[in-house]
């Protein structure tokens, strides 16, 4: 609930202040109005976790943990708990310092009467449209316990694939770490003390030893530059990437990249199939499923393409029909949702789809990572070979001249 502060007056005529808890404004003006009839001010109450937010909090709920916390809400709504208790009992027992904030706002909002959708609407800002469309429409359906049950299982299954792209691309991020400082080190520590004694000896130098020296002295002497350079180009990246017009133009230019647009179109296709699957299985109308698929996809391209289906669903067109006109969708994916629609099976066959492009994705993955690894080996090779050459040929043009 939000917390209001007020000043009003009695039916004598006296003048109080004081604060109080409501959903919204007009009930709180309803509840003071039944000692105060005359309300003169009232404006919601700032508190410091409003005005203060934690910086160690999370920027949204973790799939892990809103696949636990689906599972907690349909064991104990199927065991009979009045929706409210639950929520309370799942806040005091959450060990996600987020959810446990959201749910015990929402356990107040609960228990005085609104439903559970509403409130995680109100409060849980950093928590998936699709997590709360899909509550809505098991409240009004009468099969809560079962979309909980499609949650836990999609989140669940969104976990296990984050998971699987985390490891795979653990070694070549520490790879990528170790050779920065590996030629960071030597480049402003290693080379300049041996190439000192070559720029001492008078006489002319390798044009790849002065190649080296000139880079050498680049970083040494110029690397705040190098670095401020660095922060100025991913700040208007940022803020580049916050604009519409950047966002949808960064978005398009993933989906062309070699390689990288090939997994972004299937992981769209994942996303696409398995929010579609879990959405239409809660009981939500097509128009309505796409539209929410829409917002959470993580490609903002694939995302408008998909909303711009609505308009058509609307008009009384079948989504077999309507898909096809997408040009990020993979072929196969369209066909076989066609297929699932005048089947009559579309939940299965799309929960069926989202699982193979969930393969295919990792599959594309491990293999974008097995081509860069070896890519990155010889590349490091390629440049501590030619450190050792621009070395070693100073000293062997010197041995020469003695000799």
């Amino acid at each position: 609930m939000t917390t209001y502060k007020y000043k009003a007056r009695t039916a004598e005529g006296v003048s109080v202040s004081g604060v109080v808890e409501a959903y919204s404004e007009f009930d709180a003006v309803e509840q003071i109005k039944r000692t105060c009839p005359i309300v003169e001010k009232i404006s919601e109450v700032k508190t410091s976790e409003k005005q203060h937010l934690d910086i160690n909090e999370p920027l949204w709920v973790a799939d892990k943990t809103l696949s636990v916390t689906a599972s907690q809400f349909s064991i104990m709504l199927r065991a009979g708990i009045p929706i409210g208790r639950v929520v309370e009992l799942i806040a005091g027992q959450s060990s996600d310092k987020l959810m446990k904030r959201i749910l015990t706002q929402c356990s107040a909002d609960v228990n005085a009467g609104y439903s559970l959708a509403h409130s995680l609407q109100k409060n849980g800002k950093k928590i998936p449209v699709a997590f709360i469309e899909t509550v809505r429409a098991g409240e009004e359906s009468g099969t809560l316990e079962v979309c909980f049950d499609r949650l836990t299982a999609y989140y669940e299954k969104a976990h296990k694939v984050k998971q699987k792209v985390r490891s795979a691309l653990t070694y070549p991020i520490f790879l990528i770490l170790l050779a920065v400082v590996v030629i960071g080190i030597v480049m402003v520590k290693l080379v300049p003390t041996m190439l000192e004694l070559f720029g001492n000896m008078g006489q002319d130098l390798p044009l790849a030893t002065r190649i080296l020296m000139a880079v050498s002295d680049f970083f040494v002497n110029y690397w705040p530059f190098l670095l401020v350079g660095l922060m100025v180009i991913i700040i208007a990246y940022k803020l580049y990437a916050k604009t519409p017009g950047g966002e949808m133009n960064l978005a398009k230019l993933k989906l062309k990249i070699p390689v990288i647009g090939k997994i972004g179109i299937m992981n769209g296709a994942s996303q696409f199939s398995n929010t579609l699957s879990t959405l239409l299985t809660a009981g939500l109308p097509m128009a309505r499923v796409l539209s929410i698929t829409s917002k959470v996809m993580d490609n903002k391209a694939i995302g408008e393409s998909i909303e711009k289906l609505v308009v058509e669903i609307e008009s009384g067109k079948g989504l077999g029909d309507v898909i096809k006109q997408n040009e990020y969708l993979p072929d196969m994916c369209k066909e076989m949702t066609a297929v699932g629609e005048e089947s009559g099976s579309l939940e299965e066959t799309m929960s069926t789809i989202g699982s193979y492009y969930d393969e295919e994705a990792m599959a594309a993955s491990s293999k974008a990572l097995q081509m860069l690894e070896p890519i990155m080996t010889v590349g490091l090779g390629l440049f501590i070979g030619f450190i050792v050459i621009a070395i070693y040929m100073p000293m062997f043009q010197m041995y020469g001249g003695i000799g």
